[in-house]
């Protein structure tokens, strides 16, 4: 197999008002385990360019399969925000502040006080 399980479908929505394919659990070992990017909680939107929408959770079953050695599949990452219920960001984005929006004006203060401190020995 491919190393993990699935919920939802039209028949067993997995979050309310949606009837996607998720991933519920990552096999230890497994295939998808091993291969590191599918993670528990991703929706899986596409397998081998077929798209799960709309399907029943025992037909997306058997498109995993009947998938065949080589897999494709599209999945939209699981968010994880600090507070609140998970939600989901396609197309890769990551959450947060980029880590340059923090260091510049740390640095920038950081190189202020030195100069300040500097000219105030000067002075003395």
């Amino acid at each position: 197999g491919l190393g993990f399980n699935i919920v939802g479908g039209t028949d067993q929505q997995y979050v309310s008002n949606d009837n996607s394919i998720y991933v519920s659990r990552i096999k230890k070992d497994g295939a998808a385990y091993l291969d590191g990017r599918l993670q528990e909680g991703d929706k899986i939107l596409a397998v081998n360019g077929k798209e799960l929408k709309d399907l029943r959770h025992k037909d997306a079953v058997e498109l995993f399969r009947n998938a065949g050695c080589d897999v494709s599949l599209k999945i939209q990452h699981r968010l994880q925000p600090q507070n609140g219920p998970v939600g989901h960001r396609g197309n890769g984005e990551s959450g947060g502040l980029p880590l340059a929006a923090i260091l510049v004006p740390g640095l920038a203060l950081a190189a202020a006080a030195v100069w300040i401190l500097l000219r105030y020995r000067q002075r003395m």
